[in-house]
């Protein structure tokens, strides 16, 4: 693992290892222990122009490449992945505080939109479309965009990467990569190592690791990226949302989520507070799609809430390399400060604490609270950390009033033991997706992903994953003589 921290804590670009000329380093910190990891003096704006045009030059060639042959290079990153699982998990824990669940879950989607690139790189098809001229043919091709610029989060690092990277650069454009500077190694740089041993062309793929106060908005604003994939807050979303537009710009984004695990009154209630726990507390809760809400019918409430509490008392809060372990720490101190505040403002506020988790640096035990005053702003936000809020709710109608009550409409799930009354409660709640007797954190390749509200514009996956990642251009071939009017 500490050859990782140490040869991939540079910048890549244009196919080389170099470090960068910014004004400062990033220390890269176990947010367990508090171990240095590495340190990465950031990537500067003339770098990152640098990357952008390594991109723009290799890119012409990998479009025109076969895409028989360009699926091998995703065929050698996936048997790379398999092979390294071990070191990359280690990785995970180290930098990320994931604990071994968590890796496993992260790694096990990686590789199936790894999987996923195999396929896309054959998914591009042309079409022939009828014309009212005689003699005429339209011809319509999808294209590659060109460069895809890539700005990934800190909690799913190496998925979310991967999820932009690998599709971009199946369907034949070139990637510039910047990782969340929390996880500048499992976010970026291993990333670009594998696809740098699977064989992939030099320049095609760039990881800058950089910092908006050194660049600005260089990464976004500049001329070479026709997409910017975003995967963060909704707050820099808005922001990247806005620059793109201004430069006529693709931006696909998936932003924060506030979702909701509705428990209605004829639900499996053991089944139910499994699926609640794991949908709330999987990665300290770190989790865009995380159940931030439970809801639970008036008439089930007690019985309910006594075992999901006991439940949650039980998980296992520490070293997140012990595999035992089920909520390690947050990424950082301002986040724990964050997740603690949240609990003594719902307190403040007059909410009751059923457990009530304490903080030592960034281990944030979990907190179950209740009795939220309806009005509160904290139920209307997302919660980045192990916190639940549990309300009742009296029938489905005040169910579905207070789910809707929220900027966010991410994910979401429903409990019942009748399979259409829970698909027709999922149709009236303003989300993007939405499971019945399941739990709200699900990711599938084949599945359009995104959300509705503050939650983002654009969806990733399949289908979607051609339509973020190339273009269609109209050719016409004029068999024979067109007539002009003059």
């Amino acid at each position: 693992m500490s050859s990782y921290f140490t040869d991939l804590a540079k910048q890549y670009i244009d196919g080389e290892w170099r470090p960068g000329t910014g004004s400062w380093d990033i220390i890269n910190f176990n947010p367990y222990d508090g171990e240095k990891l590495a340190s990465i003096t950031i990537a500067a704006v003339d770098e990152v122009d640098q990357a952008y045009q390594a991109a723009a030059r290799a890119q012409k060639e990998w479009a025109a490449t076969n895409s028989y042959a360009r699926r091998v290079v995703f065929e050698k990153a996936l048997r790379l992945v398999e092979e390294r699982e071990k070191e990359i998990t280690e990785v995970i824990i180290a930098e990320l505080g994931g604990t071994h669940l968590k890796a496993g879950f992260e790694l096990h989607l990686a590789k199936e939109f790894l999987r996923e690139s195999i396929h896309l790189a054959l998914r591009p098809e042309g079409r022939i479309i009828p014309s009212p001229i005689d003699g005429k043919e339209n011809r319509l091709y999808r294209v590659p965009v060109g460069v895809v610029g890539v700005i990934s989060p800190f909690n799913f690092p190496f998925l979310l990467s991967l999820k932009s990277v690998a599709p971009a650069l199946a369907l034949g454009n070139g990637v510039v990569l910047k990782p969340h500077q929390n996880t500048p190694i499992t976010g970026g740089t291993l990333i670009a190592k594998i696809f740098e041993d699977a064989g992939l062309p030099k320049g095609l793929l760039n990881v800058v690791v950089t910092d908006i106060a050194e660049i600005g908005d260089a990464f976004i604003e500049h001329p070479v990226p026709k997409v910017i994939s975003f995967t963060g807050s909704d707050k820099v979303g808005r922001h990247v949302a806005t620059v793109c537009a201004a430069q006529f710009k693709r931006s696909v984004l998936e932003l924060g989520g506030n979702s909701a695990i509705v428990v209605l009154d004829d639900a499996d209630l053991d089944y139910a507070v499994d699926a609640a726990v794991f949908s709330r507390y999987v990665h300290q809760g770190q989790v865009c799609m995380a159940a931030n809400r439970v809801l639970v019918d008036r008439s089930i409430a007690d019985e309910f809430t006594e075992k999901f509490v006991a439940k949650v008392s039980s998980l296992k809060v520490g070293d997140p390399s012990d595999p035992q372990t089920v909520i390690g720490p947050v990424i950082n101190t301002a986040q724990a400060n964050a997740v603690s505040g949240v609990v003594e403002q719902a307190i403040a506020e007059g909410a009751t604490a059923l457990l009530h988790g304490s903080t030592t640096d960034n281990l944030v035990e979990p907190s179950v609270l209740t009795d939220v005053p309806a009005d509160s702003a904290l139920l209307r936000q997302e919660v980045f950390g192990p916190v639940a809020f549990l309300i009742p709710f009296d029938g489905e109608q005040d169910a579905l009033r207070i789910v809707n009550d929220t900027p966010y409409g991410l994910s979401g799930a429903v409990h019942t033991g009748d399979i259409e009354r829970g698909v027709a409660f999922a149709k009236q709640v303003d989300t993007g997706m939405f499971h019945v007797n399941d739990g709200t954190v699900h990711d599938e390749p084949l599945v359009p992903f995104g959300g509705e509200k503050n939650s983002g514009i654009g969806r990733l996956n399949g289908e979607t994953t051609l339509e973020a990642f190339t273009t269609q251009k109209w050719i016409s071939v004029q068999h024979g003589r067109s007539q002009f009017p003059f």
